[in-house]
């Protein structure tokens, strides 16, 4: 079986941290597989979806790694999506129901009131067309509601393994509204089967509507040559790090923000593919080494912990591990391009790329000495050899320590605070060698 899989964003706002871990999953399935990841925008609520978040959509996903194979439109599909309704109303499937928004909320209170499920009563199939045609002149416009089998739908899901949903229990869903739009079910379903999908992979607050889903992926697979279901994955949700639900702000955070403030692409596809398995979070050290390790077996039935934290730490973990050859390119594009040795030196302080042009003003650049001590600061000067190469800090510092006494943190930080402004920082023996004498002797001298 060829696996093909897909993201199906609507384009409505933001992809975020939740979004993207359904994308991500997919997409690491699909290569693990040699398989094909599908883009598919669900712009069918053409009032709400605008061309800017599509295109925020694609960004945000091309920035991540997580490129696609076929992107589609579903708002260039709905002759396919009006077929498959009409189909479905040729079998009976699909009938016509007049009721308001109102009479439904009153008679769901009814129900409740008698300890009754609040279940539709399907009493739109017992109108006669004389009363759907006096309805129909009062100005009424039906929605098109499916009708189930009323049976236990039953599959074998990758995650949650053997699943079954009771459809008697469920209403008939609504898949045409009156003004004639598409909700989301069928054309999902239309296109998981056009598109030959062979596994949806979502989230497990999808498990109820995956039993309604199958029944109509069985009513309309006769008119897709009888084509395969697909087989579904449902992962446990994303909650906070104290194991509550997502805070609004956190379970919002744009991706297009992240970007913003800093973070690393892998950083943020390490923490979401690792989150909630067997795996040590871990910085990964590309796309494809994911892609190895990708296992629904690893994936745990418990709620996943997203803790920003961690994900700085790997955020972190990543810069600190990047060669300097991989990294010359953003540092000359950041002007902060000093050599391998400058990197080298200050990378291991990074928890943001943008840190490193503060490092680099500070070796080369104006800054504000810290100065609390002049007599030692003057003594330090005094004592300044005049050729500074890489070994020169530690015959230097001895030497303070045999004039002054200072020794440990009253020997080393008044140092660093001269010579950065700062009170921690990288080893002082090479940060020293490429501020260079001169910026020292100004710095002390200040």
């Amino acid at each position: 079986m060829t696996v093909k899989v897909r993201f199906a964003p609507s384009p409505t706002g933001r992809i975020h941290a939740g979004n993207v871990r359904a994308a991500l999953v997919n997409w690491l399935f699909a290569k693990k597989n040699q398989g094909k990841f599908v883009l598919r925008i669900d712009d069918t609520d053409l009032e709400r979806s605008t061309k800017e978040n599509e295109a925020l959509i694609e960004t945000d996903l091309t920035w991540l790694g997580l490129t696609w194979d076929e992107r589609y439109n579903q708002s260039l599909r709905f002759d396919l999506y009006q077929k498959a309704a009409d189909y479905l109303k040729e079998i009976g499937r699909l009938y016509p129901a007049y009721e308001t928004a109102e009479e439904l909320v009153r008679r769901r209170k009814v129900q409740l009131s008698r300890d009754l499920p609040p279940v539709y009563d399907r009493a739109a199939l017992n109108l006669t067309d004389e009363e759907r045609t006096a309805l129909e002149a009062e100005g009424r416009k039906p929605h098109w509601r499916f009708k189930l089998d009323g049976k236990r739908v039953a599959w074998e899901d990758l995650v949650r393994g053997h699943c079954e949903v009771d459809t008697t229990s469920m209403s008939d869903p609504v898949l045409i509204r009156e003004d004639g739009a598409f909700l989301y079910t069928l054309p999902s379903v239309v296109d998981d089967l056009d598109m030959a999908i062979s596994h949806v992979i979502r989230g497990e607050d999808h498990v109820a509507n995956t039993g309604t889903q199958l029944e109509i992926f069985e009513a309309l697979s006769p008119m897709f040559a009888d084509a395969d279901l697909p087989t579904f994955a449902h992962m446990p949700l994303l909650v906070g790090a104290d194991g509550e639900g997502l805070s609004k702000r956190l379970g919002s955070m744009s991706i297009s923000q992240m970007r913003e403030d800093g973070i690393e692409p892998l950083a943020i596809t390490s923490h979401l593919a690792k989150i909630g398995t067997s795996d040590p979070l871990e910085a990964a050290p590309s796309l494809d080494s994911l892609a190895e390790l990708q296992d629904f077996d690893k994936m745990g039935r418990a709620p996943a912990r997203y803790d920003f934290d961690d994900l700085m730490r790997l955020n972190a973990q990543i810069l600190q591990g990047t060669p300097y050859a991989d990294i010359k390119p953003r540092l000359e594009a950041a002007g902060a391009d000093l050599g391998e040795l400058f990197w080298d030196t200050v990378r291991m302080n990074l928890h943001k790329f943008a840190e490193v042009t503060d490092w680099a003003a500070i070796v080369s650049g104006d800054i504000t000495p810290r100065v609390d001590d002049k007599a030692f600061a003057l003594k330090a000067l005094e004592l300044l050899p005049a050729e500074y190469d890489r070994d020169s800090w530690k015959a230097w510092t001895e030497a303070i320590k045999t004039e002054t006494g200072a020794k440990g943190k009253a020997l080393f930080m008044p140092l660093r605070q001269a010579l950065t402004g700062l009170d921690h920082g990288p080893d002082m023996g090479a940060l020293s060698f490429l501020i260079g004498r001169d910026r020292i002797a100004q710095r002390l001298g200040a």
